[in-house]
């Protein structure tokens, strides 16, 4: 018994000598690729005294950057120059200078996308899920060359399969049709009954595979949170909706679910169907051959101004967080964002409370229920600091608030999948539509409006008066804060 308990003893502390050695390792690791001096010293404390706990939570959890897929972007560069500058030649043809005001809301954003703003384009807001895949439906319905479908979530319900049953119309009348997915995302999406009926009928159908790579084996961390429709290279869809009979308002848990998709027709399309391109390549390794002329568009200074903006965690720099930023330093009157969650890092928390210190209108509409309470929780811990600074904040009580929706004064209007949370700003690939138009950004105004007579205000006291288990709760979620 002695000699069995004596070997299990040597065995615990060979164990325990190489976390250790895995432990300091991981910590040289984090020194010279964790983006901030904070989430460096939190790493490295917890890889010391913890490390059979936290070194395998480090290298899933603990890297900022997505490895290969900017070398892959590279690689499908030069392998089909053709292709590539067909699709970088169709987008400059519609290239609309910016003027005046347009370009102060607009030019650092174009320097972000490494693409410009185009002309005679023309955004609809669709409001909620019924109107959302109405148009989604019709549009892909209309298709007579190739449909590009993009989801992170995708649901084997009434939604998922009306879904599947019109892409495999599609492609039984010929139009090329191609289904992208999130892996983590849409994890319940069985194989033999959803996707291997799709590929028996002529539909293309892949996952965006972040797991892709030996680098990237165990990087789950990572999500492609985008929500991407193109028709022919004509018109685009993207938004807050996911496939699901919820976002229908059909769940019993959330009911009303609140959000906001718009369809693009014009040029703004054709770079929206470029971010779907490359990530398509990145799972498939193959380029498609897309459409990148749009009919009868010559003149592009007419028009609404239009701007897609794809973001990730592959560049050198931080385009989710500095596109924010951009935006809330520019605002001069009003700042209006919506999201399901709040978790911004400090420099967007500070740049936010010093928007409404100079006198700007910031308000952030945040959902009354939650759908994740981790999150949930570490919003709870800002609002004393915006509370003080002067941003008002509301909850959103009729249903579930999903849509994530940035008004900048009248001048500039975001309608995406990103979340002011830092897994969207740094974490996931996400999409924005950016609109130039006093026009559209009316329209917003007035959607807004009409949400906010569905909110209460809430301060400081919604976390302060709350009992002491609430708010230990909450300091707890906001340990979590970089990767929520």
């Amino acid at each position: 018994m002695w000699e069995d308990l004596k070997d299990w003893a040597e065995l615990g502390a060979i164990l325990f000598l190489v976390a250790e050695i895995l432990a300091v390792v991981s910590i040289a690791h984090a020194v010279m690729s964790v983006r901030t001096s904070q989430g460096t010293w939190a790493w490295a404390m917890a890889l010391l005294f913890f490390p059979p706990l936290t070194v395998p939570l480090y290298w899933v959890f603990g890297r900022r950057n997505f490895h290969g897929y900017k070398q892959t972007m590279k690689e499908a560069a030069e392998g089909h120059a053709d292709l590539v500058e067909a699709a970088q030649l169709g987008l400059e043809n519609y290239r609309k200078p910016l003027v005046s005001e347009e370009y102060e809301y607009g030019s650092v954003v174009e320097k972000l996308s490494r693409h410009r703003f185009t002309g005679r384009n023309h955004v609809e807001l669709l409001v909620d899920g019924e109107a959302t895949f109405d148009a989604i439906f019709a549009g892909i319905e209309s298709a007579t060359d190739y449909v590009l479908v993009q989801f992170f979530i995708i649901k084997e319900d009434k939604l998922g399969e009306k879904l599947k049953q019109l892409l495999l119309k599609k492609a039984k009348e010929g139009v090329r049709v191609y289904l992208l997915y999130d892996e983590i995302g849409s994890h319940k999406l069985k194989r033999r009954t959803y996707q291997d009926v799709l590929r028996a009928g002529g539909v293309k159908v892949t996952a965006f595979q972040t797991t892709q790579g030996k680098s990237n084996r165990f990087q789950v961390n990572f999500r492609n949170h985008r929500k991407i429709v193109v028709v022919d290279g004509r018109e685009a869809y993207v938004g807050g909706h996911n496939v699901g009979d919820e976002y229908l308002g059909e769940s019993e848990r959330f009911g009303r679910w609140r959000d906001t998709h718009v369809k693009v027709v014009g040029p703004a399309a054709l770079s929206t169907q470029g971010a779907f391109m490359a990530d398509w390549y990145w799972a498939e390794r193959e380029l498609l051959e897309l459409n990148w002329e749009i009919e009868g568009v010559s003149d592009s200074t007419q028009g609404m101004t239009v701007l897609s903006l794809p973001t990730g965690p592959v560049g050198d720099i931080e385009s989710g967080t500095l596109f924010f930023l951009n935006a809330i330093n520019r605002a001069r009157h009003r700042l209006w964002i919506t999201s399901p969650y709040f978790v911004p890092d400090e420099p967007v928390s500070y740049a936010l409370q010093l928007a409404a210190l100079r006198g700007v209108d910031v308000r952030i509409m945040l959902p009354e229920k939650p759908d994740h309470k981790t999150v949930y929780l570490a919003g709870f811990s800002y609002l004393r600091d915006m509370d003080a600074a002067g941003v008002k904040m509301y909850r959103y009580h009729d249903g579930f608030l999903h849509q994530k929706v940035m008004l900048v004064d009248d001048q500039l209007a975001s309608v995406g999948t990103v979340n002011l949370d830092n897994r969207s700003l740094r974490l996931n690939f996400e999409i924005s539509i950016l609109v130039i138009d006093k026009g559209f950004c009316r329209d917003l105004e007035k959607m807004l409006e009409e949400d906010f007579r569905h909110c209460r205000r809430i301060d400081g006291r919604d976390y302060s008066e709350k009992k002491l288990p609430f708010r230990v709760a909450v300091r707890i979620a906001r340990l979590f804060a970089p990767v929520l």
